[in-house]
Protein backbone atom coordinates (compact mmCIF):
# COMPACT_ATOMS: atom_id res chain seq x y z
CA UNK A 1 0.00 0.00 0.00
CA UNK A 2 1.54 3.55 -0.81
CA UNK A 3 1.29 6.51 0.84
CA UNK A 4 -1.92 7.53 -0.44
CA UNK A 5 -3.71 4.57 0.83
CA UNK A 6 -2.43 4.51 3.98
CA UNK A 7 -3.67 8.11 4.28
CA UNK A 8 -7.54 6.46 3.59
CA UNK A 9 -6.94 3.54 5.63
CA UNK A 10 -6.45 6.06 8.82
CA UNK A 11 -9.74 8.34 7.07
CA UNK A 12 -11.68 5.44 7.29
CA UNK A 13 -10.41 4.14 10.66
CA UNK A 14 -11.36 7.44 11.69
CA UNK A 15 -14.85 7.52 10.60
CA UNK A 16 -15.56 4.28 12.13
CA UNK A 17 -14.29 5.09 15.30
CA UNK A 18 -17.90 6.07 16.61
CA UNK A 19 -20.00 2.96 14.77
CA UNK A 20 -19.90 0.85 17.98
CA UNK A 21 -18.49 -2.10 16.29
CA UNK A 22 -18.26 -5.53 17.97
CA UNK A 23 -16.17 -7.49 15.78
CA UNK A 24 -13.66 -6.70 12.25
CA UNK A 25 -13.04 -9.60 9.52
CA UNK A 26 -10.40 -8.56 6.71
CA UNK A 27 -9.48 -10.73 3.91
CA UNK A 28 -5.87 -11.55 4.17
CA UNK A 29 -4.28 -10.08 1.16
CA UNK A 30 -1.93 -6.79 2.40
CA UNK A 31 -3.96 -3.96 1.31
CA UNK A 32 -7.26 -5.02 3.07
CA UNK A 33 -4.96 -6.15 6.31
CA UNK A 34 -3.42 -2.77 6.37
CA UNK A 35 -6.65 -0.76 6.36
CA UNK A 36 -8.42 -3.38 8.65
CA UNK A 37 -5.25 -3.28 11.07
CA UNK A 38 -5.97 0.76 11.01
CA UNK A 39 -9.59 0.36 12.09
CA UNK A 40 -8.02 -2.07 14.64
CA UNK A 41 -5.84 0.22 16.23
CA UNK A 42 -8.78 2.98 15.99
CA UNK A 43 -11.71 0.90 17.60
CA UNK A 44 -9.36 -1.74 19.56
CA UNK A 45 -10.99 -4.51 17.93
CA UNK A 46 -9.30 -7.28 16.89
CA UNK A 47 -8.76 -8.35 13.00
CA UNK A 48 -9.75 -11.62 11.89
CA UNK A 49 -8.15 -12.83 8.54
CA UNK A 50 -10.50 -14.67 6.64
CA UNK A 51 -9.21 -15.80 2.70
CA UNK A 52 -12.92 -16.34 1.28
CA UNK A 53 -13.05 -12.50 1.61
CA UNK A 54 -10.18 -12.39 -1.09
CA UNK A 55 -10.71 -10.18 -4.13
CA UNK A 56 -11.50 -12.85 -7.36
CA UNK A 57 -8.45 -14.89 -8.55
CA UNK A 58 -7.84 -13.12 -11.74
CA UNK A 59 -5.87 -16.18 -13.02
CA UNK A 60 -3.43 -15.52 -16.26
CA UNK A 61 -4.53 -11.86 -15.69
CA UNK A 62 -3.01 -11.89 -12.27
CA UNK A 63 0.01 -8.93 -11.90
CA UNK A 64 -0.73 -7.55 -15.49
CA UNK A 65 -1.98 -3.98 -16.20
CA UNK A 66 -5.44 -3.35 -18.36
CA UNK A 67 -3.71 -2.45 -21.25
CA UNK A 68 -1.69 -5.83 -21.27
CA UNK A 69 -5.03 -7.69 -21.09
CA UNK A 70 -6.79 -5.72 -23.71
CA UNK A 71 -4.04 -6.52 -25.74
CA UNK A 72 -3.70 -10.26 -25.10
CA UNK A 73 -7.30 -11.02 -24.64
CA UNK A 74 -8.96 -8.97 -26.58
CA UNK A 75 -12.01 -10.64 -26.98
CA UNK A 76 -12.26 -12.14 -23.54
CA UNK A 77 -11.81 -8.94 -22.04
CA UNK A 78 -14.40 -6.92 -24.09
CA UNK A 79 -16.59 -9.86 -22.65
CA UNK A 80 -15.53 -9.42 -19.20
CA UNK A 81 -16.44 -5.41 -19.32
CA UNK A 82 -19.55 -6.26 -21.36
CA UNK A 83 -21.45 -9.44 -19.38
CA UNK A 84 -18.73 -10.49 -16.52
CA UNK A 85 -21.04 -13.23 -15.18
CA UNK A 86 -20.43 -14.89 -18.65
CA UNK A 87 -16.27 -15.31 -18.11
CA UNK A 88 -13.95 -17.27 -16.70
CA UNK A 89 -10.33 -16.04 -16.78
CA UNK A 90 -8.04 -18.80 -17.73
CA UNK A 91 -7.03 -20.12 -14.38
CA UNK A 92 -9.06 -17.95 -12.69
CA UNK A 93 -12.30 -17.90 -10.82
CA UNK A 94 -15.85 -17.11 -12.58
CA UNK A 95 -17.84 -13.98 -10.20
CA UNK A 96 -20.12 -17.07 -9.37
CA UNK A 97 -17.70 -19.20 -7.77
CA UNK A 98 -16.59 -15.86 -6.09
CA UNK A 99 -19.83 -15.04 -5.04
CA UNK A 100 -19.85 -18.45 -3.44
CA UNK A 101 -16.58 -18.13 -1.39
CA UNK A 102 -17.45 -14.63 -0.37
CA UNK A 103 -21.02 -15.09 0.90
CA UNK A 104 -20.26 -18.30 2.77
CA UNK A 105 -17.80 -16.06 4.71
CA UNK A 106 -20.20 -13.56 5.30
CA UNK A 107 -23.27 -16.25 6.32
CA UNK A 108 -20.14 -18.07 8.49
CA UNK A 109 -19.46 -14.03 9.97
CA UNK A 110 -23.51 -13.22 10.94
CA UNK A 111 -24.08 -16.76 12.38
CA UNK A 112 -21.34 -15.98 14.97
CA UNK A 113 -21.82 -12.68 15.61
CA UNK A 114 -25.82 -12.52 15.47
CA UNK A 115 -27.25 -9.31 16.25
CA UNK A 116 -23.85 -7.64 16.02
CA UNK A 117 -22.22 -5.02 13.96
CA UNK A 118 -19.21 -6.48 12.37
CA UNK A 119 -16.94 -4.60 9.98
CA UNK A 120 -16.11 -6.23 6.68
CA UNK A 121 -12.50 -5.26 5.30
CA UNK A 122 -12.42 -7.13 1.53
CA UNK A 123 -12.34 -5.57 -1.95
CA UNK A 124 -14.18 -4.46 -4.96
CA UNK A 125 -15.94 -7.02 -6.14
CA UNK A 126 -16.48 -8.79 -2.95
CA UNK A 127 -18.38 -5.77 -1.61
CA UNK A 128 -20.27 -5.64 -5.04
CA UNK A 129 -21.65 -9.22 -4.57
CA UNK A 130 -22.07 -8.73 -1.15
CA UNK A 131 -24.31 -5.76 -1.95
CA UNK A 132 -26.30 -7.32 -4.47
CA UNK A 133 -26.82 -10.70 -2.40
CA UNK A 134 -28.36 -8.71 0.72
CA UNK A 135 -29.38 -5.33 -1.00
CA UNK A 136 -31.90 -7.20 -3.29
CA UNK A 137 -29.92 -6.20 -6.59
CA UNK A 138 -28.90 -8.38 -9.26
CA UNK A 139 -26.03 -9.85 -9.99
CA UNK A 140 -25.86 -8.25 -13.57
CA UNK A 141 -25.29 -5.27 -12.10
CA UNK A 142 -21.87 -5.54 -10.45
CA UNK A 143 -20.42 -3.48 -11.88
CA UNK A 144 -22.62 -0.25 -11.00
CA UNK A 145 -21.93 -1.33 -7.51
CA UNK A 146 -17.93 -0.88 -7.18
CA UNK A 147 -17.22 1.10 -4.16
CA UNK A 148 -14.55 3.52 -4.60
CA UNK A 149 -11.03 2.80 -1.89
CA UNK A 150 -11.56 3.27 1.59
CA UNK A 151 -15.51 3.61 1.70
CA UNK A 152 -17.57 2.26 3.95
CA UNK A 153 -21.22 1.76 4.25
CA UNK A 154 -23.70 -0.29 6.10
CA UNK A 155 -25.36 -3.60 4.49
CA UNK A 156 -27.87 -5.50 6.73
CA UNK A 157 -27.16 -8.78 6.73
CA UNK A 158 -29.79 -11.88 7.60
Amino acid sequence: MNDQGRAQARRVAEALRGQALDALYASDLRRAGETAEAIGQTTGLAVHYDPRLREINQGDWQGLLVTEIERRYPDLFRRWQEAPLTVTVPGGESIAQMQERVLAAVEDIARQHPDQRVAIVAHKLPISVIKCRYQGIPLERIWELIPPNAEWEVVEVG
